[in-house]
């Protein structure tokens, strides 16, 4: 009789002996997107962009106050606002409802005086 020793090449083996198999039962886990950043740097690349130009802004207060001048400096909490013939400014974040480039109040995205 010619017997003949049944045995896999090593090359088709994937899993170690000893590794727990995947049930039918269990699903394979599904990969979820990472979270995007808390951070996207895009508000300190304005700020730097308009302080480097010299750029004359609006900023408008969530109470509705408008001011303006230049932005000297900013930081994580506030900016420092540098106004010409009053105070220089001093301005939390958290108190600014948005900004705009001094002179943008009649283009895209403004009212249009109708």
């Amino acid at each position: 009789m010619n017997r003949k020793l049944f045995r896999p090449p090593l090359t088709e083996v994937k899993e170690p002996i000893f590794a727990p198999r995947a049930s039918a039962a269990q699903p394979a886990p599904v990969r979820k997107k990472p979270a995007p950043p808390d951070q996207t740097s895009a508000e300190n690349f304005y700020f730097v962009k308009q302080m480097q130009t010299r750029t004359p802004v609006a900023v408008v207060l969530t109470d509705g106050e408008l001011l303006h001048g230049i932005i000297e400096w900013y930081d994580r909490d506030c900016i420092k606002l540098t106004r010409n013939g009053s105070p220089n400014l001093l301005i939390y974040k958290h108190s600014i409802k948005y900004l705009f480039k001094d002179g943008e109040e009649f283009s895209t995205g403004g009212t249009n005086g109708q």
